[in-house]
């Protein structure tokens, strides 16, 4: 009791050193109070400001991300060409330590993936170069067939591309025959697709063209068994003259097909895994198409 006599005289002190409490009217007891409106309109200052510092706080890590995903890209193509590239590839000369420093690489740009759906994204389609890859994959069936019926002393398959339209793929392959017949072995498929990152392949027809000769390089003694050929096929009838010039065309529906899922996409690249998880890799050869902009929301401040 004595201690709370004691503490009078110094409240007392500061409660006169306020003004005159008949000065606080009922207004001013308004703006103290809590409201609806006051509550909506604290809570959205707050928002905003926390949208503010987010995004002034999410510049560099953005930044920093979009670094790491350039390096990785850079570091996946040097890490192809230290593997020997397509040729090494198909010929079965990469060493295992270039496969997993390859595979490494990939999965390191796989994590960084910017496009959340690729299955429908404009940069999907187009044409594209095969880089790597394995087992399961069209790449490898169609340097099998090759090799399978031509030894790689006569053939070599020099490159691999697919242009991808309108939910169809068309792949074709480029190989030489004793460096100087070119032909081309191409299969059509259809694209169905199955979720924001999964993709069904139909194959439709694999065609085999016939092949193009390039005089100036066939070697002395095939020369003459070379016209002779020539010769041969102008005297064939027009039906089958024309039939050897369309190539050879092996339907394939209803025989293949396979699921595979897209784990990275962007303008450059294209990483596709099958379902046991082989990656292929593929570069694009031509301009990307204009990617879609997406609308721009407003927020109220």
């Amino acid at each position: 009791m004595a201690s709370l006599q004691a503490s009078l005289p110094s409240i007392s002190a500061i409660w006169s050193s306020f003004p005159d409490s008949s000065s606080i009217n009922s207004a001013s007891i308004v703006t103290l109070t809590s409201s609806p409106a006051n509550d909506r309109r604290i809570r959205r200052r707050l928002r905003c400001k926390a949208m503010v510092q987010q995004a002034v706080q999410g510049a560099p890590a953005a930044y920093a991300k979009e670094m790491e995903r350039l390096s990785a890209k850079e570091s996946l193509l040097l890490a192809f060409k230290d593997a020997g590239g397509f040729e090494a590839l198909v010929a079965g000369k990469t060493t295992n330590m270039q496969q997993i420093d390859v595979n490494e690489r990939i999965t390191g740009l796989e994590r960084l993936n910017p496009t959340p759906r690729p299955t429908t994204s404009p940069f999907l389609e187009g044409r594209w170069n095969f880089e790597w890859f394995g087992s399961g994959s069209p790449g490898f069936f169609v340097a099998r067939f090759i090799f399978e019926r031509f030894p790689p002393t006569l053939a070599n398959l020099s490159n691999m591309d697919v242009v991808i339209k309108d939910g169809k793929a068309n792949i074709t392959a480029n190989f030489k025959l004793l460096n100087s017949i070119e032909s081309k072995f191409s299969f059509s498929t259809k694209l169905l697709v199955e979720g924001p990152l999964r993709l069904k392949e139909e194959y439709i027809e694999g065609i085999l063209e016939s092949p193009t000769v390039i005089e100036e390089t066939i070697p002395e003694q095939l020369k003459g068994a070379f016209n002779q050929a020539v010769t041969t096929v102008q005297q064939l009838p027009a039906p089958i003259r024309d039939a050897i010039s369309g190539g050879l065309r092996i339907p394939l529906s209803g025989t293949f097909q396979r699921l595979f899922m897209i784990s990275y996409l962007d303008e450059e690249i294209l990483i596709i895994r099958d379902a046991s998880g082989i990656p292929e890799v593929l570069t694009r050869l031509d301009p990307p198409s204009s990617p879609i902009e997406e609308p721009i929301t407003e927020y109220e401040s």
